[in-house]
Parts: structure tokens; C-alpha cells; sequence
């Protein structure tokens, strides 16, 4: 080996012991602050959780511990959301999202820090609180991440914005912040990053999706209206009963029959209701819906093709023209598919798994679940997006693992906030690069 060669050599081994040097340090710090602060933060989420639109004392918890990191912390965006930032010179700018709201299930996990919260929602119903879909570990991380990126300034450059989001689960509160500004009151970013724990995948497991990351999801109501008449002449009316059960049979064709095999979508009657007496044919059904897909383009036309199948069926069993059925895609609880940037998702993938090693970066997809993170990096904005999962079940436990949005969902919370932390630290600085 000539001088050059071993001096070469000698360097990438320096560097390779560097980084496995700076990766350990990183993961002692994120389990020293969860034993000395966050785990008893994660327990204060947990026990007090607040639901959509409704996140006061939470979003105040959040900006008040990134407020006294040195953030600039800005309250009350778009609702209760909160938008802290940092600029530490010269580079791209870097937005991470956490969600913060709850959901109206009666905590039944039975763990020791089960909420017994009760609530009054954006209607005044009283409903009980949990956090029955991990966002008490994506606020935790974030506040984590937080203070991760502050004490190391001297690793990244550029602009740090980290954005506490409410209303998730009415999916709003994206768009909501949006609206609010959040673009254009505040430096904008090249780069958006978030990530969703997941419970029935094992805990220090991570999941980047290479481009499809989450589904759309569009909540649509159908009224079905007939003319009303006794049971027993059912001739003299048109029964909204028959009707709304056929448009329910014939709208899995869409999915079957319409769209291409290879894409994915759904169509979901979640509710039918009609009718107030075994002898009375009534004049009007209400059905609820949710509608999934990949793509703009096959949620384009699942959506055209409900309006069409609904007119087509009621047509056909006689329904009068001027009682054809409503069909109203709802303008809040709607979100488009969440894309991954696929060249910034390689980037983070690469980076996790020199991290956390291959067998702990799978490929791997779940469902076709929704979220509102889509907007961050909608087409129209460019930005550059990825959203990611975390694991948050022992392998052990994954077998009775709870699914999400149950009253017995529960996370392992070290792991899963922890995981998390490094995750979006080791992310946030391959997106700022090297100072």
C-alpha cells in the first residue's frame, strides 16, 4: 500500500468512525432527554387530549417548550396551530409537522395513564378524548426533535420550521394553516417532512414509501330520496329503501368494473339510514360514504362515477326527476393522496438505513388510510415532501396489537418517540446537508 492509498484508506475509516461516533452520541442524547423529560411529556399528552379543532391547552404545551429552546414561536395559526422557527444561516429551509388532536373513543387500553377526559366538540356534543392515533408521539418527537436540531446548530444550516398541526382527523387543519398563511407569513419551505407512528408494525421499524405514502380520503354524503306510501301498496310510491340498497350494491362496480386492475381505490357505505315503522315506505335514506384512491386521476372519477351511478339507479326504479338523489362530496373532511418526492424520499431512505441498518428500513404498505399532510406538498406549492411511518409495537405484541382509531389502541411509547426523534433529526440534517 503506497502513502496515499493508506492515507486515503485511513481517511474514509476516520469518517466511517465519525459517523457511527456522532449516530451513537445522537441516539444516548434522544434516551437521556426521553427518561429526564419526555417520557413524562408523552404522559401529559396522553392524559390530556383534546379533539379536533379543539387542541387549546395542548398547542400551548407545544409552543410553550420550542418557545424556551429559542424558537420564534408564532400561536393560533390556521385555529390552534403553531409554526416555530429557526434560521441558523445560509441553506434550504426544512418544515417538520406534527398533529396534535385526539379523537372521540373512550380510552380502554388500560394503560396507567389512560385519559378520562371528556370533552365538548366543535358541535357542544360532550364526547369522551383519547389519543387513539398516536399524534401524543408525533407532538412528543417533534418537541424532541426540537431540542435535538438546537443543541446541534453547528451540524445543519439553514431554516428550521416546525409546524404543531391541529384538526388531523377532520382533516382540515392542514388547509387550514395553509390558508392562514403558513407559506407566505413564514419562510417557505424546499423541504416538508413528517411521519405517522404505526401500531401494528414492529417498534424501531421504518417505513419510506418510495411514492405513495397515504390514500385520498373524501367523506361523501348520498340522499336518497323516494315518495312515500303505506307498506302494503308499495305500487303507489317509490321505495328509497330499494333504492338506496341498490345504489349501495352498484357502486362496487366502480371499483371492480371501472377503474384499471392494477390501481387501487375504495368505495365504503359506512352509514344507511331510513325508515321509521315496518309498515311504512318513507321518502327519504341517508347514506355516508368514504371514497379511497392513489392517484388524482382514479379519485377524479371514483367521485364522478358515484353522482353517475346514484342517477342511473334511481332512474331506473322509477324515481321522479326532481327527487333524484344529492350527492355532496364534502368540502372539509377531504384530502388528496399523499405523494412522496421520489428523489427526497431515496435521499431519506438512504440515510435511515445507514442509520438504523436495512433490516429496519422495509419496504412495506398498510391499508389505504388518509392524511391530510398531502397538502404540504400538493402540486402546486413545490414542495418537496415525504412522509414516513414508525413502528410502535414490541414484535412480541404485534399479534394483539389494537388497530388505530380503536379504544384499545396503544403504543410502546419510548421506542416509538424515540425512533421518531432520530428518525426526524437524521432526516431534517441529510435535507440541510453538510454547514
Amino acid at each position: 500500500m503506497n502513502k496515499i492509498t493508506g492515507l486515503a484508506a485511513g481517511l474514509c475509516l476516520a469518517t466511517v468512525v465519525d459517523v457511527h461516533a456522532a449516530d451513537v452520541k445522537l441516539r444516548n442524547d434522544i434516551k437521556a432527554d426521553y427518561r429526564e423529560h419526555l417520557g413524562a411529556l408523552f404522559e401529559q399528552f396522553h392524559r390530556n387530549p383534546e379533539l379536533s379543532g379543539m387542541e387549546v391547552e395542548t398547542s400551548k404545551r407545544v409552543a410553550a417548550e420550542i418557545r424556551a429552546l429559542g424558537y420564534d414561536v408564532t400561536e393560533n395559526v390556521g385555529g390552534h396551530g403553531i409554526v416555530a422557527v429557526m434560521r441558523n444561516g445560509a441553506g434550504p429551509t426544512v418544515l417538520l409537522r406534527a398533529d396534535m388532536d385526539g379523537l372521540p373513543i373512550e380510552e380502554k387500553s388500560g394503560v396507567p395513564y389512560a385519559s378520562t377526559v371528556r370533552q365538548a366538540d366543535v358541535v357542544g356534543v360532550q364526547q369522551p378524548v383519547m389519543h387513539a392515533c398516536g399524534h401524543d408521539v408525533h407532538i412528543t418527537a417533534l418537541i424532541g426533535t426540537a431540542r435535538q436540531l438546537a443543541a446541534r446548530k453547528g451540524e445543519w444550516s439553514g431554516t428550521l420550521v416546525l409546524v404543531g398541526q391541529p384538526s388531523e382527523e377532520r382533516a382540515n387543519g392542514a388547509r387550514d394553516m395553509l390558508t392562514d398563511g403558513l407559506y407566505t407569513r413564514f419562510a417557505k419551505p424546499d423541504y416538508a417532512l413528517g411521519f405517522h407512528v404505526w401500531a401494528t408494525v414492529a417498534a424501531g421499524t421504518i417505513m419510506v414509501p418510495q411514492r405513495i405514502a397515504m390514500s385520498s380520503a373524501d367523506s361523501v354524503d348520498i340522499v336518497v330520496h323516494g315518495v312515500g306510501t303505506h307498506g302494503a301498496y308499495p305500487h303507489r310510491g317509490v321505495d328509497p329503501i330499494l333504492v338506496a340498497s341498490q345504489i349501495v350494491v352498484s357502486l362496487q362496480s366502480l371499483v371492480s368494473r371501472h377503474i384499471d386492475p392494477l390501481e387501487a381505490g375504495v368505495v365504503t357505505v359506512g352509514t344507511i339510514h331510513g325508515g321509521t315503522k315496518s309498515n311504512i315506505i318513507g321518502d327519504r335514506v341517508d347514506l355516508q360514504l368514504t371514497v379511497r384512491a392513489d392517484n388524482y386521476e382514479t379519485r377524479a372519477m371514483l367521485l364522478e362515477g358515484i353522482k353517475r351511478v346514484a342517477d342511473g339507479v334511481a332512474r331506473s326504479l322509477g324515481v321522479p326527476e326532481d327527487k333524484l338523489p344529492d350527492v355532496v362530496v364534502s368540502k372539509t373532511e377531504t384530502t388528496p393522496p399523499t405523494l412522496n418526492d421520489e428523489p427526497t424520499a431515496a435521499r431519506i431512505q438512504s440515510a435511515f438505513r445507514e442509520t438504523f441498518g436495512d433490516a429496519h428500513v422495509p419496504h412495506r404498505r398498510e391499508g389505504m388510510a388518509g392524511e391530510d399532510f398531502a397538502y404540504y406538498g400538493a402540486p402546486e406549492h413545490g414542495v418537496k415532501s415525504v412522509f414516513f411511518f414508525v413502528g410502535g409495537t414490541p414484535a412480541a405484541e404485534l399479534a394483539s396489537a389494537a388497530p388505530h382509531h380503536s379504544a384499545q389502541f396503544k403504543i410502546a411509547p419510548e421506542p416509538s418517540v424515540t425512533t421518531g426523534i432520530e428518525a426526524m433529526v437524521v432526516g431534517a440534517l441529510t435535507l440541510f446537508g453538510k454547514p
